[in-house]
């Protein structure tokens, strides 16, 4: 018998992820300097964790790369 997919190994956990946990969250915001011990644990305000893309080129750059690369094709009826 196969084991599911969700059940294979830890490693999973490593990509992103949206919703935080508490403990996260409190982390995010003593780093923000938004929180202190001194503060409450609950209703902590939302905090954004956004995945930035590093690199790579846009889709924009990518075409007119390609099309930079490829020659033209010479217009039909032209001499050679």
């Amino acid at each position: 018998m196969s084991m599911d997919p969700s059940l294979k190994s830890a490693t999973g956990l490593v990509r992103h992820r949206n919703v935080l946990s508490r403990a996260e969250r409190l982390a995010k915001l003593a780093e923000q300097g938004k929180w202190d011990e001194s503060k409450s644990v609950f209703g902590l305000p939302k905090v954004g964790n956004r995945k930035l893309v590093v690199g790579g080129k846009s889709k924009k750059e990518a075409a007119e790369g390609d099309a930079a690369a490829t020659p033209a094709a010479p217009a039909k009826g032209a001499k050679k």
